[in-house]
């Protein structure tokens, strides 16, 4: 399960390539995910995460300090 967000649980999910002729063949849509580092201030300290481009808006919205407690709340160890 290397592909999941850790902030909104996004990971891959099955679809099809569609043809011109309408053959359908498997595939796997991915989720935008990014490791990006953010300051956490509370404990002084640098978090990585991995995270999708939509976790990084979130987390520009309400704050990183709400954001990690909402998944501390949830069980992720961070």
């Amino acid at each position: 399960m290397a592909r999941v967000c850790q902030v909104t649980g996004k990971k891959p999910i099955g679809g099809h390539h569609v043809s011109h002729s309408n053959i359908k063949t498997k595939r796997r849509f991915l989720p935008n995910l990014q490791t990006k580092r953010f300051f956490y201030a509370e404990e002084d300290r640098w978090v990585t995460l991995k995270v999708s481009t939509e976790a990084i808006r979130t987390i520009n919205k309400k704050g990183l300090a709400t954001v990690i407690k909402e998944m501390r709340a949830q069980g992720a160890k961070i």
